[in-house]
């Protein structure tokens, strides 16, 4: 392994790693709890950084992380990939969802977290010293797997019937979650899906929803709050959910609980979809336009909040008004300790790869092909002005950048 790849060797590596990263998720062991069934998925998207195969050379060290689940897939091909650009550190992220890496961070039982719900102010107080510091941006989407009636089969010389995307607005996603509308044939449902008014069955909707502290229910629920003041349940990484429904772990539970359950709507980070071949909703948005999950729509969200950011460097980025934005979209973060690290060597190999993730080209042509988006320049440069402000001992960290 060299320290400095090759632009074009390290391309292909992240060609090599995306394919590795497309197949279905794995399987999922199911467990009982009240009133939540949940699925625990035990595997991740992605590849998983493995041990290197010669000892490491003195002065390595091993980084240890854990958190969000919403840029796992992304996190696990950066951290593999980041062993060829430097071999004296391997870093091993797990995804525990963010409220999980929020604690973790506060309890210094890890080097950094992942999280896409904000630090509340007893979080930074807790933690002493926490900065936020986002890394991408990504859409929510609504997964589904409906039970279709059968299409017609086509008489010789006729083109096959092929369904459209489901397409939702966001007082009936509100209303889907409240368990108002409870029926895929639904008139709401049908007035906004002309052409699978043949094809929606009379059968229940079953919601599927995070059965753990996540970030990526903070995001979706604060959209349903930003959406209809019929949403009660407020916008948090946990909710006490109307009605009846599934849980699952991670969003790859989330996704797994969808794919097992004709007829269930859930909601998982695009990758997620991606990755798995999941039908994902399009959704009008406040502006009244039909839009789709994609790194056009949400760059388009990005830039209408250009200028939400806090003096905490975080920002809440849903429900644009602009005609193409996605309405259901976050900023993911890594959480740091910036004045209380006192391994030094350890806190500037941390430093490094944030670094190198905002600025290799190849690193950030990864977020892209996964379906994230990378941050506006304007941001990156605030994001890294920040991270210069990362001490130990009372040193700076970020050198010779």
């Amino acid at each position: 392994m060299l320290k400095n790849l090759s632009f074009s060797m390290f391309v292909l590596l992240i060609t090599v790693l995306m394919l590795n990263a497309c197949g279905p998720a794995a399987g999922a062991t199911p467990q009982t709890v009240v009133q939540t069934k949940i699925i625990e998925v035990t595997s991740t998207p992605g590849p998983a950084a493995p041990a290197p195969a010669t000892p490491l050379p003195a002065g390595s060290v091993q980084i240890t992380a854990a958190g969000a689940t919403f840029p796992l897939p992304l996190y696990s091909q950066w951290t593999y990939a980041y062993q060829f650009v430097d071999q004296a550190v391997v870093i091993n992220y797990t995804g525990t969802g963010s409220g999980a890496g929020k604690t973790a961070i506060i309890n210094n039982t890890v080097d950094f977290a992942g999280s896409d719900s904000l630090l509340t102010d007893q979080n930074y107080t807790d933690g002493k010293d926490l900065q936020m510091y986002p890394m991408v941006a990504g859409a929510v989407v609504p997964v589904y797997n409906i039970a279709f009636k059968p299409v017609p089969t086509p008489a010789a010389g006729q083109t096959a019937i092929t369904l459209p995307r489901l397409i939702l607005d966001r007082q009936t996603l509100v209303d889907i979650y409240n368990a108002k509308v409870t029926k895929w044939n639904d008139p709401r449902i049908v007035a906004l899906n002309p052409g699978l008014k043949d094809y929606l069955p009379a059968e229940e909707i079953t919601t599927v929803h995070r059965s753990d502290a996540s970030g990526t229910t903070e995001i979706f629920t604060k959209a349903l709050t930003a959406f209809s003041p019929d949403w009660k349940a407020g916008g948090a990484q946990s909710v006490q959910w109307p009605g009846k429904g599934l849980g699952g772990r991670g969003n790859a539970g989330v996704a797994a609980q969808v794919i097992a359950n004709p007829n269930s709507i859930g909601y998982v980070e695009l990758a997620y979809a991606i990755s798995n071949g999941m039908s994902y909703a399009q959704m009008m948005n406040q502006a009244g336009k039909t839009v789709t999950a994609n790194g056009d729509s949400i760059n388009a969200t990005m830039a209408e909040f250009a200028n939400a950011f806090t003096d905490k460097l975080t920002a809440t980025i849903v429900d644009g008004k602009s005609d193409g934005a996605w309405p259901i979209t976050g900023y993911t973060y890594i959480i740091l300790h910036t004045t209380s690290m006192t391994d030094c060597v350890r806190a500037q190999k941390i430093v490094d790869f944030l670094v190198w993730a905002q600025t290799d080209p190849a690193a950030q042509k990864a977020a892209t092909t996964l379906g994230y988006s990378v941050l506006p320049d304007a941001v990156r440069q605030a994001m890294l002005a920040k991270l210069a402000q990362v001490t130990c001992n009372g040193q700076p960290v970020m050198v010779n950048h």
